[in-house]
């Protein structure tokens, strides 16, 4: 008795008799090649097995449709010029579904007209080559919307946790909302201003949005205490920064992550925690983290106390530079915050994470009374 896959492999067979393998190698990415022609489609399957991939063909719009569902492919090969629907409208169908959005689409064509090329990209194509096709400039063309793919998945991933995370840090004391957010522009700001490249910044904002993760092993009591923390209670938060360094190391952000995650309550004279680091012995990215939450901190309200004016706040951020905060950073901010504000307007292109419009990450000050407590900052 034929099962049901025996079945749909006996059909597919019938529809596409010059197809695809019906059982494609089991390694290497799957890329779906949609070619109205037989020779092609038997070409580009070729060429994509040679080279490692596996291959399902078939060969027009509609079956391009049905099958990416079914096969889930990692890159789609789409002709542009097919019978019924043409390569454009499959692109655009593609694109308007949230299942398929980010899908790496390349179209190949025997138009070589501009117009034709610029109608691909604006129907959502990620690369255009025209027939004929060399095989090397093909290949090159994957290699590089694999890449990219690989890229947008790895910030897509890194956001979602993260954002997750920070989420999770507020659900135990609602009143910090939005303070991660804040940092995280913030500090990106600063950090743009100390001339930060792209990776360092991205760490700077990943590190700002999960800054106090660990307070997840802290009790909500702690975190909620209206008063000043007992000695014990100090103890205990003051661990947050080593339980927040755990946490992040399977992130894959983690090498420029973690030592902000660790490290923002070290202070300028070696006075902070957890290591007792001085000066530059700590992080560029951890100095500007903690002179960022410490201005948040004092300007927003916390249980322990209402918010300060934020002239008020950066007076403290003056008044402690070289001592719990790096002296060259301290003008950076100052002159941040009178040219712009301390709102969360984005002025200028961040990375994502310094963005964060949707998650809500939290946050808390330790409380007054504690020796390591100046400016406001934990």
């Amino acid at each position: 008795m034929r099962t049901l896959p025996d079945l749909r492999r006996a059909q597919y067979a019938e529809e596409h008799p010059l197809g695809h393998p019906l059982e494609p190698r089991r390694s290497g990415p799957l890329v779906l090649v949609v070619e109205d022609e037989a020779s092609n489609r038997l070409l580009l399957t070729r060429i994509l097995e040679r080279e490692g991939y596996r291959a399902v063909s078939v060969a027009d719009g509609d079956s391009a449709l049905r099958a990416i569902p079914e096969h889930d492919p990692d890159l789609v090969l789409l002709d542009v010029t097919m019978p019924r629907m043409d390569g454009y409208e499959v692109c655009r169908r593609l694109r308007k579904d949230s299942r398929t959005a980010t899908l790496p689409v390349i179209l190949i064509s025997g138009r070589t007209d501009l117009n034709d090329i610029v109608a691909g990209l604006d129907a959502g194509a990620d690369d255009f080559v025209t027939k004929p096709f060399q095989q090397p400039e093909l290949l090159a063309r994957i290699r590089s919307a694999f890449r990219l793919r690989q890229a947008i998945t790895r910030m897509e991933t890194a956001h979602t946790v993260a954002a997750a995370l920070a989420n999770a840090v507020e659900a135990k004391d609602p009143m910090t909302e939005h303070h991660c957010q804040r940092l995280a522009h913030l500090a990106a700001r600063v950090g743009t201003r100390a001339g930060l490249d792209t990776i360092d910044l991205e760490g700077v904002a990943y590190g700002a949005l999960l800054h106090d993760v660990g307070k997840i092993g802290v009790p909500e009591a702690f975190l909620n205490k209206p008063g000043p923390l007992t000695e014990e209670e100090q103890t205990v938060m003051r661990r947050h920064p080593e339980i927040g360094e755990r946490i992040c190391r399977p992130l894959e952000a983690s090498p420029t992550l973690l030592p902000i995650v660790r490290h923002h309550h070290e202070h300028w004279d070696g006075s902070g925690y957890p290591d007792g680091l001085r000066g530059e012995q700590t992080p560029l990215g951890a100095r500007i983290v903690s002179l960022v939450d410490a201005f948040d901190a004092m300007t927003h309200d916390r249980p322990y106390r209402a918010a300060l004016p934020v002239e008020q706040g950066l007076d403290e951020l003056v008044r402690h530079a070289g001592r719990q905060f790096d002296p060259d950073l301290v003008p950076l901010l100052l002159d941040e915050i009178e040219r712009r504000g301390a709102a969360f307007v984005p002025v200028t292109t961040f990375p994502p994470t310094a963005l964060l419009v949707h998650g809500r990450g939290g946050g808390v000050m330790e409380r007054p009374g504690s020796s390591s407590i100046r400016a406001g900052a934990a």
